[in-house]
């Protein structure tokens, strides 16, 4: 049964920027770059013939290719932090993406993420942190941004069953395209055999 999420993943030059900030924070794990990306709906361990249907209806997303930039180093849960991220600067192209996967994935009858959706690549998941020192961490990287890049496609994911974190195998993609005809989108799946 795999554990799937839709997601989009982090190109080489971002990933090689967000390395030079890990380090130096005691508890620290820190996700390998391959494994960066961006969630855009989890949808959980399901069986082979949801899998199957979650695909499906990720053929019929029509989406524009758009620009993202990471904007800011942050820790979630303030007053016990568990996990570093970096945050991704207000995108309007992202926001309809990620809805419009949702509203597909409720269409199938899968649970709603509880959490807001706050786009996110996680580059450390803590252990026991003091949350002073993680405060200090944090101050030492302010300003952190990088220079924006292209996102042309977004993919389903696997992880592992039951645990979740990497490795994490892309299973399918979607390239977002502009048609020559006027701007109409259309979305083009490459495919990889499910797990």
């Amino acid at each position: 049964m795999p554990r799937l999420f839709a997601a989009l993943e982090v190109p080489q030059d971002a990933a090689r920027y967000l390395t030079l900030v890990q380090g130096g924070l005691h508890g620290a794990r820190w996700i390998d770059p391959e494994n960066y990306h961006i969630t855009l709906r989890f949808f959980g361990d399901v069986e082979g013939h949801v899998a199957d249907q979650i695909v499906e209806t990720l053929d019929q997303v029509r989406r524009t290719a758009f620009d993202l930039e990471l904007d800011g180093i942050h820790a979630f849960g303030s007053k016990k932090p568990h996990s570093i991220y970096a945050g991704v600067w207000p995108s309007v192209p992202l926001n309809e993406l990620a809805a419009d996967i949702d509203r597909r994935a409720k269409r199938l009858g899968l649970p709603s993420d509880k959490r807001k959706f706050t786009p996110h690549v996680t580059l450390a998941r803590l252990r026991n942190p003091d949350s002073r020192e993680v405060a200090r961490w944090l101050a030492g990287r302010g300003g952190f941004r990088t220079l924006p890049f292209p996102v042309s496609r977004f993919v389903l994911m696997s992880s592992r069953d039951s645990v979740g974190g990497g490795p994490y195998v892309v299973e399918e993609s979607w390239t977002l395209m502009r048609e020559p005809d006027g701007g109409r989108t259309q979305t083009v799946r490459e495919t990889a055999d499910l797990v």
